[in-house]
């Protein structure tokens, strides 16, 4: 398994998480109709709108996963913010940064994972929008252009304001 790496911008990144405000909020039923809505379009049993903390992964909406978070050390989504385009893992089991990692070996035996980056104003990547399934997968254009527009209006949530 392959840790990933802290991104550079790693502090300010952080701070604009924090100047969200939410952070261990409760459910919003404008996120929690996106991954239904993911999960459903997908096909995919988890849909989630992760949000990546110093150590943590914290979910705001969860489809298909019993737990709020996860640690960031053993995430998808700690590699898929490294970058601003989407992340994709068609078979975690062929992925030498994947194959031997608790979340493919144990419960949830991730094999895909799909990650869109959450893009704050300001440059830097909250979390992502992301979709994983116990089954390898293959992740077309039009699956990919679908998760980029779901994407952006999770964004436009997230820097929405705060009620």
């Amino acid at each position: 398994m392959k840790t990933a790496p802290i991104p550079a911008n790693e502090a300010q990144r952080l701070a604009t998480l924090r100047k969200l405000h939410i952070l261990d909020t409760g459910p919003e039923e404008r996120f929690d109709a996106i991954v239904d809505f993911a999960a459903s379009e997908f096909d995919v049993p988890i849909a989630l709108v992760s949000l990546v903390d110093k150590d943590r992964q914290w979910f705001k909406a969860n489809v298909g996963l019993p737990v709020p978070q996860a640690p960031r050390d053993i995430s998808f989504c700690g590699h898929a913010i490294q970058n601003r385009e989407l992340f994709v893992v068609e078979d975690a089991l062929n992925d030498e940064r994947f194959c031997d990692n608790p979340l493919v070996t144990d419960n949830p035996h991730v094999r895909f994972y799909a990650g869109a980056p959450l893009r704050m104003k300001d440059g830097t990547v909250a979390g992502t929008l992301c979709l994983i399934a116990s089954r390898a997968r293959h992740f077309g254009p039009d699956e990919q252009k679908m998760l980029r527009t779901l994407r952006d209006l999770v964004e436009d949530e997230l820097q929405a304001p705060r009620h």
